[in-house]
């Protein structure tokens, strides 16, 4: 009954958030486009299944995903666990998170892999590329990059340095890439920032994050538990260029060894 009543509030809430969104398409398509709306009948049954489906998978995230990340970064960072003693401990040796660091990548590199709106953008980017962007070469780059960003990110927290620091080095490095990277690239990659903080990564990471910064000797939870989200952002533009890059090096590198070959005979 609990589960039941928890339910239907939050379908209350997510029917009542999608509304302006209906209401919105309702009004450009029947008084500024006047056009009557095309296949009423399943524009209807999506939109009931778009509001269910949302409301299942928040009450999946208050039940589960929230209460799980919490969870594993307490346990991970208990200091028993770290220090093998229940004595109170005033500092963190940064060195004995090692576990910390390799959850929070393999968290990260999982929950990108499963991201539905990478999945998206990576067979649209499959489509105009004729294959030669490859889906699961695109999720695979994007999702490393993920994973180096969230232990990154959980190694800032522990150790407590600021954040714009990683934030400001991060961007430039960017800049620099966006200078010489081929130009074909670079929209994707930017683009591919973005839709890694999306419905399956942002609540692991955001409760990975807080349950870390809860429980690290010295860090503040609402200072230091947010900002795992940014790094999410910006490390798979770092990767994607990157790899963009290393291509376009190898085939230049591999077509002057052949030239250089056929000259040679």
């Amino acid at each position: 009954m609990e589960f039941l009543y928890d339910f239907s509030r939050i379908l209350l809430a997510t029917c009542r958030d999608v509304l302006p969104i209906i209401i919105l398409i309702c009004v450009f398509q029947l008084l500024v486009l006047r056009q009557s709306i095309p296949h009423l009948g399943r524009l209807v049954v999506g939109g009931i299944y778009v509001v269910v489906g949302l409301a299942l998978f928040l009450a999946g995230l208050e039940k589960a995903l929230f209460p799980l990340g919490k969870i594993m970064a307490k346990q991970l960072s208990d200091p028993f666990f770290i220090y093998g003693t229940h004595d109170i401990i005033t500092q963190a040796d940064w060195k004995a998170y090692g576990w910390v660091y390799l959850f929070g990548a393999m968290i990260g590199f999982a929950t990108t892999i499963a991201e539905p709106s990478l999945i998206a953008v990576a067979h649209k980017a499959s489509q105009v590329s004729a294959g030669t962007i490859t889906p699961w070469g695109l999720r695979i780059t994007v999702a490393i990059g993920v994973a180096f960003g969230i232990s990154l990110g959980t190694f800032r927290i522990v150790t407590g340095t600021p954040l714009y620091l990683y934030i400001l080095v991060g961007y430039l490095v960017v800049i620099v890439q966006t200078i010489f990277a081929p130009k074909s690239i670079i929209a994707l990659a930017y683009d591919s920032g973005g839709v890694t903080t999306s419905t399956v990564t942002v609540p692991l990471v955001a409760a990975l994050g807080l349950g870390l910064a809860a429980t690290v000797p010295g860090r503040n939870p609402a200072l230091d538990g947010f900002g795992l989200i940014a790094f999410a952002s910006l490390f798979p533009i770092i990767s994607v260029m990157g790899y963009a890059q290393y291509t376009q090096w190898f085939n230049q590198r591999k077509s002057t060894l052949k030239n250089k070959v056929h000259g040679e005979q």
